[in-house]
């Protein structure tokens, strides 16, 4: 049974965030809301139940430009195709990232990384679960050069799990690396919503190719980071925020005059053609955080318990599973995590009477009160 090197890795990414949260805990770091933290963990879940039905078909397509047009015979026996290749793809990623900030369709899916008001290993979780339908053609060109499939899908599981650890909070500036590599300090900036984070810092492991191309900005000691995208998700419905953008995106593209500002709905930046930045003052800012009883919270925490361990279980089972239990599995992962959002909002608890769980005033993104 082949069995997805994600899937093996998952557990242990859930073991560093409750690792990640005990620390910053003894620290006295608001790094972490449980709310949140569920929520970017049921992200990951809709993200890898929809990558578990969407490879094969990505792989094939890699395979099938590979077989036809690859212009170079690469050996994956070579240490310099490797490494070539994880540059190639680390470069290919830059772009990719940095139309996903600048072309409202492509946005539309990789807000999802970004909702999250608070930066922690839970949030490197939060990954989208629309993207692999997008983002597959960008790196095509590595096909047609020559690097082989089995050489591409490693060097794009290093690319993804290397930046696993830069979201977090713990460690601070890191001299040198931060001028060569991504990490948690220029991350950070990354996911910030202040004018100086804006579509800066867009490597996958080099920083290198925002330093080269204009994108770079270090981390300012004298204001700090504040996360989260402008328009805020003020929610912990994960479906519902994997969508919300192309149905915002949808009834602007019907509302617009013609067909030409329609498409400039879908592929135009998301602040507009030639506009600025515009400034905001984030003094007060407050972070999204439903209050949760504490007399409920050992329920939804047995709940995401059991739904912890069957996604778990999906993903090391999901290669040998037909269509059918794919989509009945990935089916109840999703009834699963919504149900548990809407829990944690306030809305599914007998007590609640359907009304939303009022949100408590939350630290803002430097761990003092506004």
């Amino acid at each position: 049974m082949h069995v997805s090197p994600i899937a093996l890795a998952f557990p242990v990414f859930l073991f560093a965030i409750a690792v990640e949260a005990l620390y910053a805990h003894w620290r006295g770091s608001r790094s972490y809301a449980l709310p949140d933290a569920l929520t970017s963990i049921h992200f990951g879940y809709l993200s890898e139940v929809e990558r578990t039905l969407a490879r094969l078909v990505v792989a094939a397509i890699y395979a099938a430009v590979y077989q036809r047009y690859h212009a170079f015979e690469l050996s994956a026996t070579d240490w310099r195709v490797w490494v070539g290749a994880l540059l190639a793809y680390d470069f290919c990623y830059y772009w990719v990232h940095r139309f996903g900030h600048q072309v409202n369709l492509v946005w539309a899916s990789h807000q999802v990384h970004h909702s999250s008001e608070y930066f922690n290993l839970s949030t490197a979780l939060r990954q989208t679960a629309t993207g692999s339908l997008l983002k597959w053609p960008f790196y095509l060109g590595l096909a047609v050069i020559g690097v082989p499939p089995m050489v591409f899908a490693t060097v794009a599981l290093i690319d993804l799990l290397y930046q696993v650890w830069v979201h977090t909070e713990q460690v601070g500036r890191l001299g040198w690396l931060d001028r060569v590599f991504v990490t948690p300090s220029n991350h950070r900036v990354h996911h910030g919503q202040n004018d100086y984070c804006i579509d800066r810092n867009y490597g996958g492991i080099l920083v290198v190719w925002d330093r080269l191309f204009g994108t770079f900005a270090e981390e300012r000691a004298e204001e700090p980071v504040v996360y989260g995208v402008r328009k805020r998700f003020r929610s912990l419905n994960p479906v519902w925020g994997n969508f919300i953008q192309y149905r915002e995106l949808f009834q602007a593209s019907r509302a617009a005059p013609s067909w030409r500002a329609a498409l400039a709905v879908w592929f135009g930046p998301p602040q507009g053609w030639n506009e600025p930045v515009p400034h905001e003052d984030f003094t007060g800012f407050q972070r999204y955080q439903p209050e949760v009883p504490r007399r409920v919270r050992p329920m939804i925490l047995l709940q995401a318990g059991v739904l912890m361990a069957a996604t778990v279980y999906y993903i090391l089972m999901a290669e040998s599973l037909s269509w059918t239990g794919r989509l009945l599995a990935g089916g109840f992962i999703l009834l699963g995590s919504v149900a548990i959002g809407a829990q944690l909002e306030g809305r599914w608890r007998p007590s609640a009477a359907g009304s939303p769980a009022k949100s408590t005033p939350s630290p803002t993104a430097n761990g003092e009160k506004p």
